[in-house]
């Protein structure tokens, strides 16, 4: 089972930029205290809007990570904000991968499920 955990902030056009230098600062590395992946993203038609998602090994190393003094600061931004800060936490029980976009297309297999690993 994997953890996605999104944040998305809506940022005061005049703190863009310092908002920026904090979430850059907040990235976590792959593969440290369970986390898979942790990007950060722009709205392409809004640049005011970031969204941070990161993927968790588990739910107990998600919960160190939303407990962490790393985590507290990204809640700190609330004041750089234009709106209210929005998280959201998907469990996710099952992924596929590019083969699953292959067979479709190639139409071996109807839509459902695949097997085997992702990316």
């Amino acid at each position: 089972m994997t953890l996605i955990l999104r944040t998305r902030l809506h940022v005061l056009p005049e703190k863009q930029k310092e908002v920026l230098q904090t979430l850059l600062s907040l990235i976590e590395l792959p593969g440290m205290d369970g986390c898979l992946s942790y990007d950060i993203f722009g709205d392409i038609e809004d640049n005011t809007i970031f969204s941070l998602i990161s993927e968790w090994q588990s739910r107990r190393q998600l919960n160190r990570h939303m407990s962490s003094e790393r985590f507290s600061v990204l809640l700190g931004t609330r004041s750089l904000l234009s709106e209210q800060l929005k998280i959201r936490i998907f469990t996710v029980s099952d992924m596929e991968g590019k083969e699953a976009v292959n067979a479709v297309r190639k139409r071996e297999t109807p839509l459902g499920r695949f097997t085997g690993e992702g990316a």
